[in-house]
């Protein structure tokens, strides 16, 4: 039932491809769902892996709520260790928030089967790479599936299915050409998982990093601390996506001239491009991950080919 992936760093073991047939588990990690149109999102994001022709279980996880979380934190666990006992072929997470990484307070084993989420559930897809198993996809929850684009969408068919991955276009803002093992993930949330046994190998990694509201100094701040832990110095490029709401619409054109309100500040892409352009690889930035419409999937571990003059990114395998 896996495959095992060659140059990824350590061999990491695979899920098989899905084929039409193949069981969906639905996981509340996360934050709880607390409107009715999010449970609109969520039923037509069942409706699109539905057409695909897969078979997605009827839990009613979506009706749990504990605080501003999706029930107790055994019974989130529960919704992953009975989809991994009940031989589920993807677990599919319904939303993100916050709470996911309070799953791993325990020991939590993620064997290797298609994970799919993104922001708070960076927590567990990073977890299960750094366990050795391959699976963990970096793209839209169950909730905004269907409101991507049709591109996006036959994007995380394609990659589930086993086929060839199209081309990622970005603008490169530091030239070079790296490959390496794919690493994707919320800033904020991956920043938490410095210095826990949760973090995947970083060495030689193509890192790409996403975040929603937070201020540009903010985001100085987490880029600041993975410099100081000496993180970003062992990657082999990085590359951006959305920053969604995330920028000062006061800050001036330069860093060195007072913005619309008198004060000086520094613009999102003025942070991004002062943490990154001394780090001696290449960077490429505007990816389509995150926050936005237009969620690329992407497959962490696989390997990769980051190549900032061309301004793409390729998985490789």
């Amino acid at each position: 039932m896996t495959r095992t992936a060659p140059g990824c760093g350590p061999r990491l073991h695979w899920p098989q491809p899905l084929r039409p047939g193949d069981r969906v588990a639905p996981v509340a990690a996360s934050s709880a769902l607390v409107d009715p149109q999010a449970v609109r999102r969520l039923k037509a994001g069942i409706a699109v892996l539905e057409s695909w022709g897969l078979e997605v279980q009827r839990q009613p996880v979506h009706e749990r709520r504990w605080g501003y979380l999706a029930g107790r934190d055994a019974q989130r666990r529960d919704d992953l260790q009975r989809a991994n006992r009940g031989g589920a072929d993807l677990l599919a997470c319904l939303r993100g928030g916050w709470g996911a990484a309070r799953l791993l307070e325990r020991p939590l084993a993620l064997p290797p089967r298609w994970l799919l989420g993104f922001s708070d559930v960076t927590s567990l897809l990073w977890a299960q790479l750094a366990q050795g198993h391959g699976g963990a996809i970096h793209g839209p929850l169950l909730t905004t599936l269907a409101d991507e684009p049709a591109w996006s969408q036959e994007r995380l068919r394609t990659l589930l299915f086993g086929e060839p991955l199209p081309t990622l276009q970005g603008m490169g803002w530091v030239e070079g050409v790296a490959e390496g093992p794919l690493l994707a993930g919320n800033l904020t949330v991956a920043t938490h998982l410095l210095g826990t046994p949760h973090l995947p190998d970083l060495v030689g990694a193509i890192l790409v990093l996403e975040d929603v509201g937070e201020a540009p100094y903010r985001i100085d701040r987490l880029l600041t601390h993975w410099r100081l832990s000496g993180a970003l110095g062992q990657l082999a490029g990085i590359a951006l996506g959305h920053f969604s709401d995330c920028d000062d619409p006061d800050a001036a054109e330069s860093a060195d001239r007072e913005g619309a309100d008198g004060l000086a500040r520094f613009s999102l892409e003025q942070v991004l491009r002062d943490r990154t352009a001394d780090l001696g690889i290449p960077v490429l930035a505007g990816l389509p991950v995150g926050h936005e419409a237009g969620n690329a999937a992407l497959p962490l571990g696989a390997r990769a080919r980051l190549d900032a003059a061309a301004g793409r990114l390729d998985v490789l395998i």
